[in-house]
């Protein structure tokens, strides 16, 4: 019977540190959320929704975000370990298929992780083009901006290079530099703000058949996408320091906190600017700040943007390299990825392999790379979590939750139906290259497991790895 680790090492390997307290874990989250996201998404949320109906769009999107990030934080506070979901899947599927889901979740995982990081690196170069002409265009970013793109990335990269002490720092840092450019924006934007021309709602827009239903699906997705990242730090566990505390009130905070800056900014943007130049707008922050402080303050902002996007970047590829490494180490994903450097202790294979893929995702466009992420993380994590907490709630009674669901089963059920609902509205490129990638994974799987000699084709290692941590009962 096998042990799979949780994140622990012998004394002759390195192991990863909990160097990371409640304020840097909170930062951490919001930092991943709020980076490029609304500054490049509200034209689009204004042009799906029609009108200033919008702004209702990112409500809805928070409660979706709330109610999943429940789940994350009952299942992160009992099993604090690396990766996140993988232990999750892991420790809920094993007991009927193995490790079937836990490898389709990683398989998925270093794809979608970093595509949705590629949407940061093509929203900046979008702001970049604001201040450097020729970076952007109006089909999107244009050579020179991509071969941009790519640069950055790739310094985003050597900088996760260090100890994750350091990383929590620079992260409270850039976490500064996003609060000032968002709540500048805010603040230009409501100092030139009209109520009437804000709450000029579309006539009929929430009638049975209005516009704010007809946009409902497709503006879900993008407050989704937006949302994105109050789960950072549950795929940080290992690094935490009092998890069972750290990463319930990191993750409700961030989504609070969040949700409150992008409703204001959406209401301010709306009230500042007149709709056919918000839905045209590549660079609307920057459109914002030129018409309230003139062209220099909105450079400097701007450039404050660019920083924020990119410490988001720098958030979302520091907890997504965690993902493969726990599955390595518990020998259900490629070796490499089993490595920490020797001396900065993180996952080097992780770091580099999520960085190069997020370099190709930023070669395409916007909404393309948001609907594929956003698909096949929904039918592979998202909807898979929703099962694992209600399993395991009936499999593992006994396992330590310092963090109990509020009103189980009510959010979790809300999170099952919105779930459904975003992946439903998705495009059926999307939904299609999803399920063909799942479907890709398991052959995969079947090749791996006849390797293995583990089930369909060997017996079922079941170790509830967190429970005997704990010593609450005894190992299935």
């Amino acid at each position: 019977m096998s042990s799979p680790s949780t994140g622990a090492t012998t004394p002759q390997q390195p192991a990863l540190e909990r160097q990371i307290g409640p304020l840097q874990a909170t930062a951490i989250n919001m930092t991943q959320m709020c980076g490029i996201g609304p500054f490049v998404t509200i034209p689009a949320m204004v042009a799906t929704f029609g009108g200033p109906e919008a702004m209702f769009g990112w409500i809805v999107g928070a409660l979706l975000a709330l109610a999943d990030g429940l789940i994350w934080a009952e299942l992160g506070a009992a099993m604090p370990g690396a990766g996140g979901t993988y232990i999750y899947l892991r420790e809920a599927f094993q007991y009927r298929t193995g490790r079937l889901m836990p490898f389709l979740f990683v398989w998925s995982a270093v794809l979608f992780i970093p595509l949705i990081m590629s949407t940061g690196i093509i929203g900046l170069v979008q702001y970049l083009g604001y201040l450097i002409p020729g970076v952007s265009g109006d089909g999107g970013n244009t050579a020179l901006g991509k071969l941009i793109g790519v640069g950055i990335t790739l310094v985003i990269m050597a900088a996760l290079f260090r100890k994750i002490g350091q990383i929590g720092k620079l992260t409270t840092v850039l976490f500064v530099v996003m609060i000032v450019a968002v709540f500048s924006t805010i603040i230009a934007a409501y100092s030139h703000f009209s109520a009437a021309q804000a709450f000029d709602f579309t006539p009929g827009a929430f009638g049975s058949h209005g516009t704010f239903w007809a946009g409902l699906g497709a503006g879900l997705i993008i407050a989704v996408y937006d949302y994105l990242g109050y789960n950072t730090t549950a795929y940080l566990g290992a690094e935490m320091r009092d998890p069972g505390r750290t990463i319930p009130r990191s993750i409700v905070l961030s989504i609070l906190g969040i949700m409150s800056i992008y409703f204001l900014l959406q209401i301010g943007v709306l009230g500042s600017l007149p709709l056919d130049e918000i839905k045209a707008s590549t660079s609307v922050a920057s459109s914002v700040l030129e018409q309230a402080w003139g062209s220099t303050a909105a450079q400097i902002i701007t450039a404050l943007i660019v920083v924020a996007a990119i410490g988001s970047v720098f958030a979302g590829l520091l907890g997504g390299s965690r993902v493969p490494f726990e599955a390595a180490r518990d020998k259900v994903f490629l070796s490499v990825f089993a490595k920490l450097h020797p001396k900065l202790n993180l996952p080097t294979a992780g770091v580099i392999a999520m960085g190069v893929i997020t370099i190709i995702g930023s070669l395409f466009t916007l909404t393309t790379i948001i609907n594929a992420a956003v698909a096949t993380l929904v039918i592979i994590q998202s909807l898979a979590q929703v099962a694992a907490i209600v399993v395991l709630r009936r499999r593992q009674p006994n396992l330590q939750r310092p963090y109990r669901q509020w009103l189980y089963p009510v959010p979790t059920i809300v999170a099952l139906v919105g779930w459904v609902y975003v992946y439903y509205s998705a495009t059926w490129l999307s939904i299609a290259l999803s399920l063909g990638w799942i479907v890709i994974g398991c052959v995969a799987f079947l090749v791996y497991a006849k390797a293995e000699t583990t089930w369909p084709f060997g017996p079922k290692d079941i170790t509830e790895t967190f429970v005997d941590v704990r010593g609450d009962v005894t190992s299935s």
